[in-house]
């Protein structure tokens, strides 16, 4: 099972092990803090696709199909998978202030189908 969390939150018992899947590092966020157990920023979005999307709602359903198009030829999504089938949890951290419109939600969607 794959959720999406925000890494500036508190890490909790039930995270399972937590992926930071933003190409970038968080702001502001020590590698203490972020109680890491893998940094897998090569499935995050394209600079290109990222800086285009800018975190804009009205972008964000174009977002959704060219990030799966990305993802679809993305040799990182076998590493998250692999961790889905070793941990019963994967908490698939980002950096986003949106828990909605963000990229952690169309990769745990995209990982669930």
């Amino acid at each position: 099972m794959f959720v999406v969390k925000r890494v500036y939150d508190e890490p909790a018992d039930d995270d399972g092990y937590r992926v930071l899947v933003d190409r970038l590092w968080p702001r502001g966020v020590s590698k203490e803090h972020a109680h890491l157990d893998e940094w897998l920023k090569e499935v995050a979005p394209s600079t290109e696709l990222r800086q285009w999307f800018n975190h804009e709602t009205p972008h964000f359903a174009e977002f959704e199909v060219r990030y799966r198009a990305e993802l679809d030829a993305n040799p990182a999504v076998d590493r998250l998978r692999e961790l889905g089938r070793e941990h019963p949890v994967v908490t698939l951290l980002i950096g986003a202030r949106d828990p909605r419109i963000n990229h952690g939600v169309v990769l745990a969607d995209y990982l669930a189908g």
